[in-house]
């Protein structure tokens, strides 16, 4: 039988091929980049070049039209949930100070021990309505100002940040507005900061 008509299949050689013994269609040259040390440049197994098994795009795929990272709306969620959790984690911990604190002249007593719990539950519960209410608000801000522009950049966190710190004070009066307004506008800022400082130092890795 002659091994070079068009059946003969896919690999040169016959059976030599199938073992690793016959030549490949595929030079190293083409092949570079591509590990093929103690193997043919075709799997002997899989009868599948080992080019197509390079991966240089990212690994996931997106519906049409949609972005690679989150949308506010999206993180609104996480954001909210995660100030409350922490707002309660830091409530706790100042709670339990305080409690100890007033009671230090009682002697370990059912009566102090209530005390302290109470305390404890006061300061988590504030500080979680408080962290929860700024966040709430951020997020609302920030999801408003997206759909309005049409664009997601730091220009909606640095606005979303001043706009809460001047909700959050209104009560305060025109004082308490610019001041919330600063508070809100420097830490907006330095996360704004935060995000960008790769790109300020020259060090992002460049994408293509």
């Amino acid at each position: 039988m002659d091994n070079n008509t068009p059946g003969s299949g896919a690999y040169k050689g016959g059976f030599g091929g199938i073992f690793g013994g016959g030549a490949s269609e595929y030079s190293n040259t083409t092949l570079a980049g591509v590990p093929l040390t103690g193997m043919n440049p075709i799997s002997p197994y899989l009868n599948v070049d080992p080019r197509y098994l390079v991966q240089d795009t990212e690994e996931f795929i997106l519906p049409t039209g949609a972005n690679k990272t989150r949308g506010r709306f999206e993180l609104a969620f996480f954001t909210i949930g995660g100030s409350c959790m922490t707002g309660a984690a830091f409530g706790t911990l100042n709670g339990l100070r305080l409690g100890l604190k007033e009671t230090r002249d009682m002697a370990w007593s059912k009566p102090r021990n209530v005390q302290i719990i109470n305390m404890v539950t006061r300061q988590g519960a504030s500080w979680a309505n408080t962290l929860g209410s700024i966040a709430l608000l951020y997020s609302v801000f920030g999801v408003a100002i997206e759909k309005a522009r049409g664009a997601e950049d730091d220009i909606n966190t640095v606005a979303a940040g001043t706009l809460t710190g001047m909700m959050f004070k209104s009560t305060g009066g025109l004082k308490g507005v610019a001041r919330g307004g600063l508070l809100g506008l420097a830490v907006s800022g330095l996360y704004a900061l935060y995000n960008n400082w790769d790109h300020l130092k020259g060090t992002a890795p460049i994408r293509y």
